[in-house]
């Protein structure tokens, strides 16, 4: 299992380094051109879907993954995927960019617990990606699109803890942090965390 998630994240990295990369290029874009108030503005609205969306896209996947290799028992089945959905959203949109915000020393930042915070939203959400990960299962479409959507989460995540302005400096340190909170939970939430409830132990080339 351990072999199979670090050849999983090895295979991700040129993916999620992309995404990170075009996030960034287009904030700094944005600062260029004295944008980035208006920028700013949006983000907290941009963060309330593209979060809500992380969670349906990850739902589809682990349910769909458990549903395949899992014990087929219904109960089994939502709560694998609500926690898997759920847990590590939370911790790709909202916890590892907070820390990253927070040593970054960002003005504004806070922690920002969807579904805490936005539960009327966000846990439906994950029972809806349920539901489709259980009647209609696909993986690698909204697996890559869990990844794509969480880049971006991250990103309005980041931006919410801004001021008007922002080094070049703080950018970097921005675009670490972004690569990790993409990187390591998308794919343990996709991948390995459906597998440790299975009595199988598969390789990546099985899903």
């Amino acid at each position: 299992m351990w072999k199979n998630l670090i050849d999983e994240l090895r295979a991700h990295i040129p993916f999620t380094a992309l995404g990170a990369t075009i996030g960034i290029v287009v904030m700094w874009i944005i600062i260029l051109t004295d944008s980035f108030a208006g920028f700013t503005g949006i983000s907290e609205p941009l963060f309330e879907v593209l979060h809500p969306t992380h969670v349906v896209l990850s739902a589809i996947v682990t349910t769909a993954l458990y549903k395949k290799y899992g014990n087929g028992k219904l109960w089994a089945i939502i709560l694998v995927g609500f926690i898997g959905s759920i847990g590590i959203a939370t911790l790709s949109d909202s916890l590892i960019p907070y820390l990253g915000e927070t040593l970054l020393g960002l003005p504004n930042r806070e922690v920002h617990i969807g579904f805490i915070e936005e539960w009327y939203i966000v846990n439906p959400a994950a029972l809806l990606g349920i539901a489709i990960g259980y009647f209609k299962p696909a993986t690698r479409i909204p697996h890559f699109g869990h990844v794509f959507i969480s880049t971006w989460a991250s990103l309005a995540h980041n931006v919410m803890a801004m001021d008007v302005t922002i080094s070049f400096l703080a950018l970097l340190g921005i675009f670490t942090f972004l690569f990790l909170a993409v990187w390591v939970p998308c794919c343990t939430s996709d991948i390995i965390f459906p597998l440790l409830f299975t009595k199988k132990r598969l390789s990546p080339q099985h899903i």
